[in-house]
């Protein structure tokens, strides 16, 4: 029992339980003694206390139910506001469910009044979660599914890890994910990822193969959307990282960049960006084996799309104490707290890594974007993308430039720039 924390109710009975032997033999003074220390420990009252020790300590059903603190319009707000936030955990979506509410309301898609604002702004993590188990069993979820050799260029790069308390914007952890399906025969599509371990902020490109013109190519997409700099890239020891054509890449063209990498076969120096491996590219594109152009091209659309919403619209959380607890007798764990849910949007703005005019213009094209509108696109993108027969070769790529004109949310069509990426 921790004595860091406050007792909860099952562990106040049983310390009371424990107690009661000891003051059922104890003299009047003595028993004046624990009643002092039971005071202290469980912070009750002296008459309370001597009640539940004279009598059963078996703790007694609610003779009568609470009635329920939220109505029908709380709950049918909920609904809309996971499913915008494509349902994740409470402990997510509870510290954004009023500026979300205001948001669709700006919209048009949620109707909502200052009582029920209020009643957002005061619900519990506990009770969001309660409503959200009921929503998932009519909600059909995606599938989740869920596989390094050192050379020579690697000599020169150091082995480390990014701490996971890392304040400063910029440190990317890079990882590429193969969409080759049941076999790695033949060329197909890789997802570049890069997130950033201080923000959460996440970049996708889909590159086909995992020649070094292709995985240039990849890097400066990802490098194009970037409102910050960029200050260390720390991917494994995959070939298609390390080799003398993209080392040259990175120092003459992201000049100042530093370069690390992680531990053979230690998985979990990339944490950050592995979980994304499988929440942002996995949970929505499966084992599919990917392999033409089309392909290639239609999954950078998707990803344009992911872009805006999973940095905008997404709150994350961040881990920020670890606490080791030494038990005798049991296994050495490690407790970890987390921060209040936050995007990655707000947790740069939050930093001096972004010039004032690139923030306006970015919450300028968050102001002006429906989330939940860009959700539903994202699935049918998925749907488009999954359908698609064959490869139709495109001459140009189009990718959402975080500072260009807002998406307009009332036509639904989507504001694009065309990038050069030679």
């Amino acid at each position: 029992m921790s004595t860091e924390e406050k007792m909860t109710i099952d562990e106040r009975y049983k310390y009371l339980r424990l107690m009661k032997k000891r003051y059922e033999q104890a003299t009047k003074h003595q028993k004046g003694q624990i009643l002092d220390e039971l005071q202290t420990v469980t912070g009750q009252h002296r008459k309370g206390l001597i009640r539940r020790l004279k009598g059963s300590l078996e703790r007694q059903p609610r003779a009568k139910q609470r009635d329920c603190s939220y109505g029908v319009e709380v709950d049918d707000a909920l609904r809309v506001i996971a499913e915008t936030l494509d349902y994740i955990c409470a402990e997510r979506l509870q510290p954004y469910l009023v500026p979300t509410a205001r948001d669709l309301a700006a919209h048009g898609e949620l109707d909502v009044t200052p009582h029920l604002l209020e009643q957002l702004g005061q619900i519990s993590v506990s009770t969001v979660q309660r409503h959200l188990q009921r929503f998932r069993q009519d909600e059909p979820r995606l599938p989740r599914r869920g596989p390094t050799r050192a050379n020579q260029v690697t000599r020169d790069v150091p082995m480390t890890r990014i701490p996971w308390n890392e304040s400063h914007p910029g440190h990317f952890e890079v990882d590429l994910v193969h969409h080759g399906g049941p076999t790695s025969s033949g060329e197909y599509v890789h997802t570049l990822q890069m997130i950033d371990v201080a923000t959460g902020w996440s970049e996708r490109a889909a590159v086909l193969g995992r020649s070094y013109r292709v995985m240039a190519d990849g890097f400066q997409r990802c490098l194009a959307r970037l409102p910050f700099p960029t200050l260390e890239l720390h991917p494994d020891n995959g070939r298609e990282f390390f080799n003398h054509h993209l080392v040259r890449f990175f120092r003459d063209t992201v000049q100042g960049v530093q370069l690390s990498r992680s531990r053979p076969y230690c998985k979990n120096d990339n944490r950050n960006v592995e979980q994304k491996n499988a929440t942002l590219v996995r949970a929505y594109l499966g084992d599919h084996r990917l392999h033409t152009a089309a392909h290639t091209q239609a999954l950078n659309h998707l990803y344009d799309r992911m872009w805006l919403y999973y940095n905008f619209f997404q709150p994350v959380m961040h881990l920020t104490e670890k606490t080791v607890i030494h038990t005798e007798g049991q296994t050495t764990r490690i407790r970890r707290r987390y921060d209040t849910a936050q995007t990655p949007f707000d947790r740069l703005c939050a930093t001096d890594a972004i010039p004032p005019e690139d923030r306006d213009r970015l919450q300028a094209l968050r102001d002006h974007t429906n989330p939940r509108r860009l959700r539903q696109h994202i699935y049918q993108l998925i749907d488009d993308l999954l359908a698609l027969p064959g490869a139709i070769p495109g001459k140009t790529e189009n990718i959402y430039h975080p500072l260009s004109t807002p998406i307009s949310s009332q036509e639904g069509e989507d504001t694009l720039v065309t990038l050069s990426l030679d």
